[in-house]
């Protein structure tokens, strides 16, 4: 008796609670079944807790937890699904500890990643899933992938995955075995991973290389999609390598001829021949000639004489054209062609059509400080110097006289073919009333006219023929004058008398205080007007008519600026 009691007290002792033991199925029910642990009672487990319950029959070992030798009614309490859970712990924490992999099934998609059953229930970031992350993570659900375990926290059971460390892992080692295998020249193959603006990454299955967009084809392109698409195979030509980086320059038209190496026997300078417009951009026109050949008509060269601002108001994409060579430059692999070079430069009869002397007509084009174009035919200007437009008259802008779109006429002073330039007249038409200048006017003359400008210091008197006549500011009256226009107005009509008269500087001195003088009283006030300084007033007549033009500038209109 003693024996049996001390054999029963041996065995309660090896069960331990928490412990997994293994026990026997000995009965079957719709929902549960029971196992006999060899225990004084039975133990019950829900079919829940079994993957495959329709598999399990009255026999079967299985290994169990023991939460409980005994409930409130005396049962055994086991856990079929504690138990996997336990022992697929212990194995996950060995697996990180040597860090191995471990295969999991996608149990559902959660927001940032994936949950995924390794035997229990883990978290994979969608940044871990692959080097690219995907898009659709729905393509992962109920797919079973292997994974490596990054992060375990044993006291919450959680772990976090990563597949993408098995990959890049996979992807070193046939980098490295690629890199070792290669070598210039060698032809590998690939596939499009990545186009950008400057060509294309090429996953060469592990290691990526770039395929630039030079290296594509021996034609221009204005991007490598106009090539290639995403996920194509392609052959590349392995260019340059960078072992320790693990750089690799790879080219696509290094596999066929280059089209330029006989370019300038193909297409030498001079030649006519036919393409096709590929491309127009703000500066020419981009002609195919064949596969692989471009050529730039510059806009420069499409016409002698049309005012071309874009290539595209007499071009289009498409189009058929017959241009001519005009450079060849093989190491570039540019060609430039012309349009224009196949019709006659009209400058070439330049000086026949309009020879220096000749009296023309045009329309006045445009007006600028400096001058006005006048268009004589399509495409050919003349241009009028500001100072070419009166003998007489001091033109600060040649809108003082002339209009945008009038007709004119004018003389041809010279012509500069190689600059296509040609310039033209207006004054050039009449006499230079200068040339008389003293039979016309004497100092002590006294002359009438209209007040054509005021300035700071005196004021212009247009007389006959449009010559201006200064009145400085000194010779208004006898009376102190600080402000010219508060005693002269512009069409106001005074009498004045010439008191010096310069041929060469073509300038003439006028008073109109003098214009009662006696001949003394005048001969006195001109020797005074010569003896006048830069530290009296303006200074001399000359410095006058000089600060005249300083400070007379186009837009002012009739009255000078005042100057303080």
């Amino acid at each position: 008796m003693k024996d049996i009691s001390a054999l029963l007290d041996a065995s309660l002792r090896n069960f331990k609670e928490g412990s997994i033991i293994k026990g026997n199925i000995i009965g079957i029910h719709p929902k549960e079944i029971v196992v006999d642990i060899g225990y004084k009672s039975e133990g019950v487990i829900g079919l829940e807790e079994f993957e495959e319950p329709e598999t399990l029959k009255v026999g079967d070992e299985v290994e169990v937890l023991l939460e409980r030798l005994e409930n409130d009614d005396g049962a055994v309490v086991l856990s079929r699904q504690k138990a996997a859970q336990k022992q697929n712990w212990e194995k996950i924490v060995k697996i990180f500890n040597e860090g191995g992999t471990i295969t999991g099934r996608v149990r559902k998609i959660v927001k940032g990643g994936l949950m995924i059953n390794v035997g229990v229930e883990a978290f994979m970031p969608a940044s871990q899933i692959d080097i690219i992350p995907p898009k659709n993570l729905k393509e992962f659900e109920d797919k079973t992938i292997e994974c490596k375990i990054v992060k375990l926290i044993e006291d919450r059971k959680n772990l976090v995955l990563s597949r993408r460390e098995i990959i890049e892992a996979e992807r070193a080692e046939k980098r490295a075995k690629l890199l070792g295998s290669i070598d210039k020249g060698s032809i590998v193959k690939g596939v499009v991973k990545n186009i950008t603006d400057f060509g294309a990454f090429i996953d060469l299955d592990g290691l990526d290389g770039l395929l630039h967009v030079t290296d594509m084809s021996w034609s221009r392109l204005s991007h490598p999609s106009e090539m290639l698409k995403l996920g194509q195979e392609i052959n590349v030509m392995v260019l340059e390598i960078d072992r320790e980086k693990e750089r690799v320059s790879l080219g696509l038209k290094q596999q066929t001829e280059n089209p330029w190496e006989k370019i300038a026997e193909k297409y030498p300078v001079g030649s006519r021949i036919k393409g096709k417009i590929t491309t127009l951009v703000p500066y020419g026109a981009f002609v195919e000639l064949e596969q692989g050949i471009e050529g730039l008509i510059h806009v420069s060269e499409i016409s002698w004489t049309k005012r071309i601002a874009k290539p595209s108001e007499v071009l289009e994409v498409g189009q058929q054209v017959e241009v001519s060579v005009t450079e060849v430059n093989p190491e570039e692999q540019k060609l430039s062609l012309s349009l224009r070079a196949l019709e006659e430069n009209p400058w070439d009869t330049i000086q026949e059509k309009y020879p220096i002397g000749t009296k023309v007509k045009g329309i006045v084009r445009n007006l600028t400080a400096y001058g006005a174009f006048v268009e004589l035919q399509e495409g050919i200007d003349g241009m009028i110097h500001v100072s070419d437009l009166s003998w007489t008259r001091k033109i600060n802008h040649p809108s003082e006289i002339l209009k945008k779109n009038e007709e004119i006429e004018a003389q041809v002073l010279g012509i500069d073919k190689q600059n296509q330039r040609i310039s033209l007249g207006i004054k050039q038409l009449g006499d230079d009333p200068w040339n008389n200048i003293d039979n016309r006017y004497k100092v002590g003359d006294l002359v009438t006219g209209t007040v054509s400008k005021v300035a700071s210091f005196g004021a212009f008197i247009q007389l006959a023929e449009e010559i201006d006549g200064l009145v400085h500011i000194s010779q208004i009256s006898e009376e102190r004058v600080a402000k010219v226009k508060d005693v002269l107005k512009v069409g106001q009509e005074v009498k004045s008398r010439v008191v010096k008269v310069d041929k060469v500087e073509r300038r003439i001195g006028l008073s109109i205080k003098a214009a009662d003088y006696t001949p003394e009283q005048l001969a006195a006030e001109t020797a005074s007007l010569e003896s006048l300084r830069g530290n009296d007033m303006l200074g001399s007549m000359g410095d006058a008519f000089s600060k005249a033009e300083e400070e007379f500038r186009p837009g002012q209109g009739s009255e000078v600026k005042e100057t303080k």
